[in-house]
């Protein structure tokens, strides 16, 4: 019986301890050092700037997985745009902009401002293993 009435006790304990324990891990969350990461989107083949290019940021846990939160901004006219207050460490872009083949890759963010440039390509022709291959211009056609 005695060990019952001492269970509240030590759960009023724990409960006061998490309080504490809350607030100063939240002050070691604020000191991680942020970055303005601007990113400029282009054409591959003509350099010439991709106007509301989807640029989708996901945070990279040390483990490699995608967090399942994001942001989604878009390019204006220049192909331009920028994000403020992203933490250092690992961060995963995707680009898609239709008419692209859409690309993705893990940057490292390490510095107070940086700049990204993404050159997207034009799709590549498509082969079927079920065709007779033309060579020249990509397309297939039936044996």
């Amino acid at each position: 019986m005695k060990s019952a009435r001492g269970l509240p006790t030590l759960l009023i304990a724990f409960l006061f301890a998490g309080a504490i324990a809350t607030p100063v891990a939240a002050k070691d969350k604020d000191n991680v050092p942020e970055s303005s990461v601007s990113f400029v989107v282009l054409k591959d083949d003509s350099g010439q700037p991709i106007r509301n290019a989807a640029v989708v940021l996901h945070p990279v846990n040390k483990k490699g997985k995608q967090a399942n939160t994001g942001f989604e901004l878009k390019t204006d006219p220049d192909g331009k745009t920028h994000f403020d207050g992203v933490p250092y460490g690992l961060l995963r872009i995707q680009v898609i902009a239709p008419g692209f083949q859409t690309f993705g890759d893990d940057f490292n963010i390490g510095q107070p401002n940086q700049e990204i440039t993404i050159r997207l390509k034009r799709p590549q022709p498509q082969y079927s293993i079920y065709g007779k291959h033309d060579s020249d211009s990509g397309s297939t056609s039936p044996k």
